[in-house]
């Protein structure tokens, strides 16, 4: 007779948290895109966020630059209002549920493009030189995100449900968990293990509090109260973003990001981040493997 490990499979509703998920990260498209094409359609404004784009801070490096630029077929403006408008359309479309499994899966690779195109110069016509993985790592927990989407499908109230029939599946949560909670999780360690580098995104919060709450969701320890925390530490932080000197989509945009990020935090705190590599499943897997052993001896 074989014996087999396994913990108890949580019950959840994978039409929730699609719905969930895919609206936060509609809103974060819908902004991103938004604010970039009315600037590239207004003359007054296009210069500068081509800068803010092309220049030696900006968020395409040398390299890509030249490849897209000087020997691909593109001009630095009209790349980049094809790119904005597909980011607005494909927020709008995640946010009606229509296309959404395939525009989970090209996000979730193409916000992996954000992270290698970024110069990992932090200094104007300096040599600083700091990870891109770790300054874009909300972009990284962005994608883990999106291949959470991809598995689970549109979720409730989708087009896709009315026009291709189409329903969200329900695999294990426990795998599926563990995604999301390193996802989430990604941000608040870096956060808080460079805390004071340059370009380092900690929120406004000292260093030790970004580790701990992440530390808490890589382990599944509490996470519901993790994730609890991190609310409160997101809407700290959107509330000091906001300034009245500046536009609303400006400041929708300083915080665009988060709204994702609130988003896979309520799903964290009805579901949790399931059971696999807790304590209790690696305990579990110790004692199951020691008494194989035992068994075999």
């Amino acid at each position: 007779m074989t014996t087999t490990y396994s913990l108890p499979k949580p019950i959840y509703n994978p039409q929730n948290i699609a719905f969930i998920l895919r609206i936060g990260l509609g809103v974060l498209f819908v902004i991103g895109g938004w604010n970039k094409l009315y600037q590239l359609l207004d003359p007054a404004l296009a210069d500068n966020i081509l800068a803010s784009y092309t220049g030696p801070r900006g968020y395409i490096n040398a390299f890509f630059a030249d490849f897209l630029f000087v020997k691909g077929p593109f001009t630095p403006w009209g790349f980049l209002t094809a790119l904005s408008a597909f980011e607005l359309m494909s927020g709008i479309l995640l946010i009606v549920g229509f296309l959404v499994r395939p525009i989970a899966l090209i996000f979730a690779f193409l916000l992996w493009s954000f992270v290698i195109s970024l110069p990992v110069s932090t200094e104007t016509g300096g040599n600083y030189l700091a990870p891109a993985a770790l300054v874009q790592a909300r972009d990284i927990g962005l994608s883990g995100m999106m291949f959470v989407v991809f598995v689970l499908g549109a979720g409730k109230h989708a087009c896709d449900n009315k026009i291709f029939n189409a329903t969200s599946t329900q695999p294990s949560w426990d795998n599926l968990g563990l995604v999301l909670r390193l996802s989430v999780a990604l941000p608040l360690l870096v956060g808080g293990a460079f805390a004071g580098m340059v370009d380092i995104k900690t929120f406004g919060v000292p260093g030790w509090g970004l580790f701990l709450t992440g530390a808490l969701l890589v382990t599944g320890i509490g996470v519901r109260w993790a994730a609890t925390a991190f609310i409160a530490i997101l809407v700290f932080y959107i509330a000091t973003k906001f300034s009245f000197e500046k536009s609303m989509i400006s400041n929708l945009n300083s915080v665009k990001r988060e709204f994702a990020f609130l988003a896979a935090c309520a799903v964290l705190i009805i579901t949790g981040g399931g059971t696999l590599f807790t304590p209790k499943d690696i305990l579990g897997r110790i004692r199951f493997a020691t008494a194989r052993k035992i068994v075999a001896q």
